[in-house]
């Protein structure tokens, strides 16, 4: 789904890089929440396990590609506002590094694969915590169910953005069977391994996964005091 230079016009390209600056400046504020000394290294975890998927590109047609996204996946394990941190840093250094999306077209990708499939995801998933019995397997339903969306959302997106500022020679519905229908198999694939992901996660440590954290109960302070020595 990386966007290359002039794909989209320059308008447009602008406009999507004022979203993702505005994004990312209240992700920088709002991160402070969410990491701790658990959450910090698992974003880069994430961070790194994101950029592998992410690398492994196929064309879904009309000049296009397609590949896993990872925003909702992020979200539920270290919050949606350092994900966005998370997914935005990768799109970066795909962007610098090895020509995965243009420059000009960075503030388009970030918005597209860094902040809509984060913020559907993560809503999707809070939706079924509410909704559903309160244990981990609705944690994974949700997560799944998130990355399911997320993907052809962001597609969807896509879509929409070249229908105002593209710029090469695609018919829109050519482009729409393309992208949604390509990425809606994608998301499938996507919310398998999501799902798979977040339940061994939740199985082994699951104090590492942010969306859990209401399940954990917190433990009362215990205060031992050694017996006082029996004396003769």
């Amino acid at each position: 789904m990386h966007v290359p230079d002039g794909f989209i016009n320059a308008p447009t390209s602008i406009a999507t890089g004022v979203v993702a600056a505005g994004a990312l400046a209240v992700a920088l504020r709002k991160a402070g929440d969410e990491l701790d000394e658990k959450t910090a290294p698992m974003a880069g975890l994430v961070a790194a396990f994101i950029f592998a998927t992410q690398m492994l590109n196929f064309p879904v047609g009309a000049g296009t590609s397609g590949h896993l996204l990872g925003g909702a996946l992020a979200a539920v394990l270290v919050g949606p506002w350092t994900a966005i941190l998370c997914m935005s840093t990768v799109l970066l250094v795909q962007s610098l590094l090895f020509a995965d999306g243009g420059l000009t077209a960075l503030g388009t990708n970030v918005t597209l694969m860094g902040i809509i499939t984060v913020a559907v995801g993560w809503g999707i998933v809070k939706i079924v915590t509410v909704v559903g019995p309160n244990s981990p397997k609705t944690v994974v339903a949700g997560a799944g169910l998130g990355a399911l969306i997320s993907v052809p959302a962001a597609a969807f997106a896509f879509v929409g953005l070249f229908e105002f500022g593209g710029t090469a020679d695609i018919r829109l519905s050519t482009l729409m069977a393309a992208m949604v229908g390509w990425h809606v198999l994608i998301g499938v694939g996507e919310a398998v391994i999501t799902a798979l992901t977040v339940s061994s996660v939740l199985a082994v440590r699951p104090d590492l996964v942010y969306a859990a954290r209401h399940l954990l109960s917190p433990r009362p302070l215990e205060i031992r005091t050694d017996p006082k020595p029996v004396t003769s």
